[in-house]
């Protein structure tokens, strides 16, 4: 994003009240601006997310899976997080009334498992197991990779070396609404189409890389795909 334009985006969420404040960060990357909405077209309002439930949708590309998540209590801005090549940046927390809503991209930043309509090895877990004696965290069952979503999801076990990328939102106070804006931290995005290519051709044909439009569907995981690994 253009300077000229950051500037403008801040002092438009800094309107609304809703979302907080952006760091010009290197590591800041912006897209359409996206307001989800549910099955039926309805936009989707903070205080309708439901708390500690698994949510998808699809952004900044049709076929890169994001979590969207109520965690239920804040999510304040976390201590400086650094990417696999040790960039630093600064996640600024949850939106909405209570703080609470946060979104990542789905793909693991281990080895990019990521949820399909067949089956999904990541997800949100409230409780603990044998593998996830944390509990409240982004699990990923390939290699046991797990996030913390109220901490800009900082990896807290498992072999991946960087956060999940985070979705950056924005909360529109006046409705109560939400908007997919850009991401932060480190984007996995190239690397995951070379990986999935013939996969992603045969689940969103010529459409796998084409840019999310003006609104973005969020289902619920357990409708998105058929089978949830748990571990």
């Amino acid at each position: 994003m253009q300077r000229r334009e950051f500037i403008k985006f801040c002092a438009a969420t800094t309107a609304v009240g809703g979302a907080p404040a952006l760091a010009a960060d290197a590591r800041a990357h912006f897209y359409s601006r996206a307001r989800l909405i549910d099955g039926e077209g309805a936009p989707i309002r903070a205080k309708e997310v439901p708390v500690e439930r698994n949510l998808i949708f699809l952004y900044p590309y049709a076929s890169t899976p994001c979590f969207l998540l109520n965690l239920g209590r804040p999510a304040q801005a976390a201590a400086t997080l650094r990417t696999s090549d040790n960039g630093p940046y600064e996640w600024s927390g949850g939106v909405g009334p209570g703080r609470s809503i946060v979104a990542y991209s789905a793909i693991c930043a281990h080895r990019m498992s990521y949820p399909t309509r067949d089956i999904s090895f990541i997800s949100y877990r409230k409780e603990k197991s044998a593998r996830n004696r944390i509990g409240n965290v982004i699990h990923c069952c390939s290699e046991h990779s797990q996030y913390d979503p109220a901490r800009g999801a900082l990896v807290v076990a498992g072999p991946a070396r960087q956060p999940l990328a985070a979705i950056l939102l924005e909360h529109d106070a006046a409705s109560d609404g939400l908007y997919a804006v850009g991401t932060l931290g480190g984007e996995m995005f190239n690397e995951f189409f070379a990986k999935y290519e013939f996969r992603l051709a045969v689940e969103h044909g010529a459409d796998a890389r084409q840019a999310t439009g003006a609104s973005c569907v969020v289902h619920k995981l357990e409708n998105y795909c058929r089978q949830q690994v748990k571990c």
